[in-house]
């Protein structure tokens, strides 16, 4: 007779694995904590969605996001359906409660989160926004002005940044990608009173001396709604 106070948590190679053996091995392994937080965080979670009576989702959005997953995941057959629930331990009733679950956590997080969004969306907008920039970095300061000379009076921005920039970068034409507006101040300052396509600079950061050029402006915005993020999140 099996022993209640040590029940089966799982069967490994047809051989129970009590819980207390399980929660042994998370110590040993170092993820007991982490394991324990998981499931506080869950339950807190849970305890929340059920004492609010505004997170109910229309059971049509659920439906279609359904129908999209098994879309995109190539399961339209129920066969393949089937046997993909049974791969990850879910029947349909689970499967599709699961989905439902998305959608009111991200409801509930628009709801906790919504009246301080604003606020923290204008405190952060300078980190927020972006900016694509090429560079060219040298050594010597000289060389540096020289260069951007040379850019003013016609010369390609691209073929001076291959001959000259010591980044690695110079491969691409020194092209840096998008980065945030708020980077040092000593860039910044020149690249909020530049336009697209101009050249600022040389600045001394860590004694490199680079040019930049501004090629795009990407400002952030605030948006998107909480059931179309949990489309995203819901898998």
């Amino acid at each position: 007779m099996q022993d209640i106070k040590s029940p089966s948590f799982l069967i490994v190679d047809e051989q129970p694995v009590s819980l207390a053996e399980a929660l042994k091995y998370l110590q040993s392994s170092g993820k007991l904590q982490t394991f324990i937080l998981d499931i506080l965080r869950q339950r807190i979670i849970e305890q929340e969605i059920q004492t609010r009576d505004d997170l109910d989702i229309n059971p049509g959005v659920i439906e279609q996001s359904v129908i999209d997953f098994r879309l995109q995941q190539q399961l339209t057959d129920p066969n393949k359906f089937q046997e993909w629930l049974n791969s990850n331990g879910l029947d349909y009733p689970s499967f599709h409660k699961q989905v439902g679950s998305g959608f009111k956590l991200e409801k509930l997080k628009a709801q906790i989160t919504q009246p301080r969004l604003q606020e923290y969306f204008i405190e952060q907008k300078l980190f927020l926004d972006r900016v694509v920039l090429s560079r060219l970095i040298v050594n010597q300061k000289e060389l540096a002005e020289e260069l951007k000379s040379q850019i003013l009076e016609g010369a390609r921005f691209e073929q001076l940044a291959q001959e000259y920039s010591v980044t690695d970068d110079r491969i691409v034409n020194g092209m840096m990608g998008a980065v945030s507006r708020g980077q040092p101040d000593s860039v910044r300052a020149l690249v909020d009173l530049a336009s697209p396509g101009e050249v600022v600079g040389p600045i001394e950061i860590e004694e490199w001396y680079c040019l930049f050029r501004i090629e795009k402006f990407l400002p952030a915005e605030l948006e998107g709604q909480p059931e179309a993020r949990a489309r995203k999140s819901a898998f």
